[in-house]
């Protein structure tokens, strides 16, 4: 459609998994060459990456883009404690990142995001009837016994850009304050630094304790109504938990509409978007080099050839 992949272009996008094949533990040589024996399929998956790209364009979607950008750094900034972008910048340059680089990686993840989740997930996730809905619940029930739950409110305190010591000690002292019958929310809204915590008073709301992380999972058990985790340190900071509710698993099927919708979704997301990275495709005009053809046409046009077969 006039846009040109060019190989300088492929060559950075083989440079960047390389590094992370190589960071994952394979040596250059074994990194270099799973590169080369899946060069058509890069080349494939940058041409449909291009195509959605232009389709965003397309929907209108890049003002949405561009806020959830800036709404990204002023996060960083936050998390920082600095008081401009020029100073953020600055900082992310002395950590070798470059934040126009930064930018533009997340510009196309954001708008392959919400390309697929506008144009193919809702559309999916909506589109299923109530007698699918029903239908598939009967057939598949053992998917939606209750688990066991636990609703929790937190308080998160970051180390970024501050003394771990400081930050460890504050934590301290904020669960002797909740033990000794402080106010959780007054004490959240106060002291920690997610972003809408004047809305939450620290609410994070149900979970599902299979679905938690050993991490978190391990404080959590055993505790009762009302009580408070020890500090939980991670690698961006301190959590402070408080066990609002919790309900016992069962054995008891349940019909949840979400849940149903979202175990239909699930399953057919795969399929749908390769129709619609096809879809596009057939509206489009792509030449491929002479070149890179054998390598790369098979790969991108199956889709359309089991269609014409």
């Amino acid at each position: 459609n006039g846009n040109v992949i060019t190989l300088s272009g492929l060559k950075r996008e083989a440079k960047e998994i390389i590094e992370s094949l190589v960071k994952q533990g394979k040596t250059q040589e074994q990194a270099q060459a799973e590169v080369d024996s899946k060069m058509g399929e890069l080349i494939a998956n940058l041409v449909n990456e291009e195509l959605i790209l232009q389709k965003g364009k397309e929907l209108g979607l890049d003002a949405e883009v561009d806020a959830e950008i800036n709404q990204r750094f002023l996060q960083m900034m936050k998390e920082n404690n600095m008081r401009s972008l020029e100073k953020l910048f600055e900082a992310m340059r002395g950590e070798g990142l470059e934040p126009d680089q930064v930018k533009e990686m997340w510009r196309k993840q954001l708008m392959k995001d919400f390309v697929l989740q506008r144009d193919v997930d809702s559309k999916v996730y909506w589109g299923i009837s109530t007698k699918e809905l029903k239908d598939y619940y009967e057939k598949n029930k053992a998917k939606f016994t209750k688990p066991e739950t636990v609703t929790i409110s937190e308080i998160f305190l970051s180390f970024a850009g501050r003394d771990e010591a400081a930050v460890r000690e504050k934590a301290r002292k904020i669960v002797e304050q909740i033990r000794a019958g402080g106010d959780f929310e007054k004490l959240a809204v106060e002291n920690s630094e997610r972003q809408e915590v004047q809305t939450t008073k620290g609410k994070v709301g149900v979970l599902k304790v299979a679905e938690l992380t050993e991490v978190f999972a391990v404080p959590l058990k055993g505790l009762k109504i009302g009580e408070v985790t020890n500090p939980i340190e991670i690698a961006e900071g301190i959590e402070i938990l408080r066990v609002d509710d919790r309900s016992a698993a069962s054995n008891e099927s349940v019909f949840d509409e979400a849940e149903v919708r979202k175990a239909i979704t699930y399953e057919r997301l795969p399929e749908e978007r390769k129709k619609y990275l096809a879809a596009l495709r057939q509206e489009s005009y792509i030449k491929i080099n002479d070149t890179y053809r054998p390598l790369v046409a098979p790969i991108l046009f199956a889709e359309e050839r089991k269609t014409d077969k």
